[in-house]
C-alpha cells in the first residue's frame, strides 16, 4: 500500500476553488457566462447522443422538427440560443420528455 504525502494533499484545490480561479467567483458575469455555455454544451450532447442512438442524421431530425440542419448542428455544439419551445419540439421528436420537479 502507498503512503500519502500530506504536503501534496495540502496543495489540492476544491472544485469550487478551481472554477473560481478560472471563471471568477459565483455570481460574477464571467461565471454566469461559463455556466450558460456549460449548460448549452450539456444539453447539446444529450440531444446528439439520443439522435445517434435512434440512427437519425441531423438532416432527418431537422426535417422532423421543421428546422434547418445547421440549426441542429449548432445546438449539438452548444452554439445556438435554444428557445424552450424549440427544445421541447426536438426532445419530443427524439422520443424524450421534459419533467419539471419541485
Amino acid at each position: 500500500m502507498r503512503n500519502l504525502n500530506i504536503d501534496k494533499l495540502k496543495n489540492l484545490t476544491t472544485g469550487e476553488e478551481h472554477l473560481s480561479n478560472k471563471y471568477g467567483s459565483k455570481n460574477t458575469e464571467s461565471r454566469k457566462e461559463f455556466k450558460e455555455k456549460s449548460l448549452a454544451f450539456y444539453y447539446g450532447e444529450i440531444l446528439k447522443e439520443r439522435r445517434k442512438a435512434l440512427h437519425l442524421t441531423q438532416e432527418q431530425l431537422a426535417q422532423k422538427v421543421g428546422k434547418e440542419r445547421s440549426y441542429i448542428a449548432r445546438i449539438e455544439k452548444g452554439k445556438a440560443d435554444l428557445r424552450l419551445s424549440n427544445f421541447i419540439q426536438i426532445i419530443n421528436a427524439l422520443g424524450l420528455n421534459l419533467s419539471l420537479m419541485e
